[in-house]
């Protein structure tokens, strides 16, 4: 798989008052928001990130809303079964 065929993510964390979990997908973002979003992100804590592959790429994303929802509503996942879930889609 070719470099411009993945897409590189991130999920975090936010700092401020809500703690909401969210990913941004770094290699999507056009030039109107980027500096924004990547702000957003290095403001935040860091608890994943990664590749995915083009294949399956709306399946991932479908895999990484609902584990930020889990995440959101109280789920404690680490790093490893953040992984585990996405292990399909990860290049």
């Amino acid at each position: 798989m070719r470099p411009e065929e993945r897409v590189m993510f991130e999920i975090y964390r936010e700092t401020s008052y809500n703690m909401k979990y969210r990913v941004v997908y770094f290699t999507e973002l056009g030039d109107h928001d980027k500096d924004k979003e990547i702000s957003r992100a290095l403001a935040g804590d860091h608890v994943f990130d990664g590749f995915l592959g083009s294949e399956h790429r709306r399946e991932a994303k479908r895999a990484i809303a609902g584990l930020l929802e889990r995440m959101n509503d109280g789920d404690a996942l680490s790093g490893q079964q953040i992984e585990s879930e996405l292990e399909a889609f990860l290049a």
